[in-house]
């Protein structure tokens, strides 16, 4: 691959400093492990599903995970620098139930119980990545990328709203109104990405809306005035 010359490069203008949104991400000589992750009974919800691996992980990351720090994307996969020393392990781990119906103040609060099994499934080859960012290998190694990509963004879920590739959080800005029980929280977007430099981490801000943490009584009423007549499909379905 040869890039166009630049005849004359430098010798007209001013030197500048130019700020951009990207920072370049440098490589440690650790091997990924990618391993496969099942939770009984089956949670559709990340955020569950955090809490549970988050769980396993304050309970056994200095034993059993040999104080690995696994990444987590939230659904099938984990990932470590480095092994487990296991290729397969069960976990049962326990959760509060979120059920918030009252209960008797006398009776223990209920756990939801949980079988969590990791098995080894892949070891993602980081050499074909430094290989491209070298300019000796010419096929961007995007499955490698994209496992990095989810290690980046592990921290960041656990404390923040996650929507697509965006983080958002009250902590991230001031809160503005939009009217009708819509509000909209500030938060930035980040992506990984293989560049001419080198491995880029791409950052950007963001901003998207959210409906208030209102009673439902008052939200209804910003959709019906008069609450004496039946509620439309369409306001039941944005209550829902």
């Amino acid at each position: 691959m040869r890039f166009p010359v630049r005849p004359g490069f430098g010798t007209v203008g001013k030197k500048c400093v130019v700020r951009a949104n990207h920072f370049m991400v440098q490589l440690a000589e650790r091997d990924i492990h990618h391993y496969d992750v099942s939770i009984t009974p089956e949670v559709t919800s990340k955020k569950i599903n955090r809490q549970i691996i988050s769980q396993l992980i304050n309970l056994y990351r200095l034993t059993h995970l040999g104080e690995r720090m696994p990444a987590y994307d939230g659904m099938k996969s984990i990932y470590t620098a480095g092994p487990l020393p296991f290729e397969s392990k069960e976990f049962i781990i326990k959760l509060p139930d979120s059920d918030p119906r009252p209960s008797s103040s006398t009776r223990p609060r209920r756990e939801r119980q949980f079988r969590v099994v990791i098995r080894l499934a892949s070891k993602p080859d980081l050499y074909t990545l430094q290989q491209f960012l070298l300019r000796r290998h010419f096929e961007a190694p995007y499955e490698v990328i994209q496992v990095l990509d989810v290690v980046l963004r592990a921290a960041p879920s656990e404390k923040h709203t996650v929507v697509g590739r965006s983080f958002f959080s009250t902590d991230l800005g001031p809160v503005g109104q939009l009217g009708d029980g819509v509000e909209y929280w500030r938060g930035y977007f980040q992506s990984l990405r293989p560049t001419q430099m080198g491995l880029s981490l791409n950052i950007d801000v963001s901003a998207r809306s959210f409906y208030e943490p209102i009673l439902v009584t008052e939200f209804v009423q910003y959709y019906c005035r008069d609450l004496s007549r039946p509620l439309s499909d369409q306001v039941r379905l944005k209550v829902y």
